[in-house]
């Protein structure tokens, strides 16, 4: 890694952050490296439902738990990855260590993917833990506090990245299906190289932005062998995570146990700050929890939503013949890529005329259109036919609504967690932002096999039934938590003080 030296003698960071136009030119290299591990990471997740039913024979049951222990550790790490940002690595050796795991665990799966699958995963999930929530934090700082223009950069990098989700997760599928599970996963090992060479050539525009915490304060021998600490920790710690992932049980403990330490943990930080931080910082926990349930029925889409776009759906969106698959892992990225700018222009127009709903009231308004759409995914069953075979075109509206709903939440989540939490806790509770994603993540698996029936000898139809009316209890609590925020929006606005 380059020295602090070297890298503040290319631009100060007053000289990036007085960046003229709608956005810094950095936004850009850090979007292109994020793209491209969106297009590994979706690509994958795409998947890994389907792979596990089709070729490590698991039970429809059993696979959705599986996949929410996956993800769940994903987004766990990333806590984990963002609290060593702070702390020891600085985001840019994070970013590359993460980077490196995740193309291990990639080419690892496209080695043997039946015999090695729980390894692979496994570095793939510490790989992601630190080059997730990094990347995120880092667009955080290309801004000042008060400048305008930050909410614009976030929904441009989150609109942006999407096109990687959108490639990968209609490309990894395609290819397994018409090549090998092998070629797909060296797919996103391809994907990841890409991202992190670009990350790699473009890191010195970023000036101080990224850099170790513990320059200037340590030596530099002092600093490589704290490094050195963290990833071989970080390689110890994956036999550990296969050990954990590999069996529901032990993931259940975990997560109880995970949980309860991190809040304790952020109480503690709590205390060292003053009474309008706390407050800040108390707003911010509230949209982190509620969070957790917008993911919990959102991530449907790797689980139970994979499928039942695998098994009981026909192949045609308005006359032209799709993968029900393809549309089920990119549709998503589609319509946020074509409506975020929409969306953004929306809440311009709104402001104009002093209209524009407040952060909470989006959040809210997030959650309603969630619900909207799995009541459209329950109407599916009125569409099908006597083999349980309902309409793409349909699910594919479904999914329309809810990226309108993810437009109105996950942007500004992610700029709002830098705008609630004092500096040195910006990676920390970024990284929170991905655990309650994690809790998230696990909750959807629980959920997804739950509505899967236990009868392994029941009919398409039956599946298709147990499936739609689980949809349908999704949509009925995701109306009653939108209800709550926006009734309580008052409330938490008072807590978040000036920030809007």
């Amino acid at each position: 890694m380059t020295t602090a030296a070297q890298d503040t003698n290319q631009l100060t960071l007053e000289e990036i952050q007085d960046f003229k136009g709608k956005y810094p030119k950095q936004l850009w290299y850090l979007f292109l490296s994020e793209m491209w591990e969106r297009f590994s990471f979706y690509g994958m997740r795409g998947m890994l439902t389907i792979f596990m039913v089709e070729k490590l024979r698991l039970s429809d049951h059993d696979a959705n738990l599986q996949y929410g222990a996956t993800q769940a550790f994903v987004y766990t790490l990333a806590f984990v990855g963002g609290l060593f940002a702070d702390k020891i690595l600085g985001f840019r050796k994070s970013i590359f260590w993460g980077g490196i795991l995740m193309i291990i665990g990639s080419f690892t799966l496209a080695f043997s993917p039946q015999d090695l699958f729980y390894m692979g995963i496994s570095f793939t999930i510490v790989g992601t833990g630190f080059f997730k929530p990094n990347i995120s934090t880092m667009i955080g700082s290309l801004y000042r506090a008060d400048d305008p223009r930050r909410d614009a950069g976030f929904g441009l990098f989150y609109s942006g990245i999407n096109i990687g989700a959108l490639i990968g997760g209609a490309l990894c599928i395609y290819v397994a299906d018409k090549y090998s599970w092998n070629a797909a996963f060296s797919l996103a090992g391809i994907a990841m190289t890409l991202g992190l060479v670009i990350f790699i050539f473009t890191k010195r525009s970023l000036g101080p932005i990224g850099l170790s915490p513990l320059a200037g304060k340590f030596t530099p021998s002092k600093i490589l062998a704290y490094d050195i600490m963290v990833y071989v920790g970080s390689l110890v710690i994956i036999p550990l995570i296969l050990l954990l992932v590999s069996n529901s049980s032990y993931t259940d403990m975990f997560m109880y146990t995970v949980g309860p330490l991190t809040l304790l943990y952020i109480l503690y930080e709590m205390l060292k700050y003053n009474k309008a931080e706390k407050q800040k910082l108390m707003a911010a926990m509230v949209f982190i929890i509620f969070s957790i349930f917008f993911w919990a029925f959102f991530e449907q889409a790797g689980g139970s939503l994979s499928l039942f776009a695998r098994y009981h759906l026909d192949h045609k969106v308005l006359g032209i013949n799709m993968d029900p698959n393809g549309i089920n892992n990119s549709s998503n990225s589609f319509f946020v890529i074509a409506f975020s700018p929409l969306i953004g222009l929306l809440w311009l127009w709104l402001n104009k005329r002093k209209m524009e709903p407040n952060t909470v009231v989006k959040f809210g308004l997030g959650f309603l259109f969630l619900g909207i759409a799995f009541y459209i995914f329950y109407f599916t069953r009125f569409f099908a036919d006597a083999n349980g075979i309902t309409s793409l075109n349909v699910f594919t509206l479904a999914y329309l609504v809810i990226t309108i709903g993810e437009l109105c939440l996950s942007p500004i989540g992610l700029s709002i967690m830098t705008k609630l939490s004092p500096k040195p806790l910006h990676g920390v509770m970024m990284g929170m932002w991905f655990l309650a994603s994690a809790y998230g993540q696990y909750a959807a698996g629980i959920l997804g096999a739950g509505m899967a029936t236990v009868n392994e000898k029941a009919t398409h139809t039956e599946k298709l039934m147990a499936y739609t009316e689980g949809y349908k209890q999704l949509a009925i609590y995701a109306i009653i938590a939108g209800a709550v925020l926006i009734i309580l929006s008052p409330l938490i606005r008072k807590l978040m003080r000036e920030v809007h």
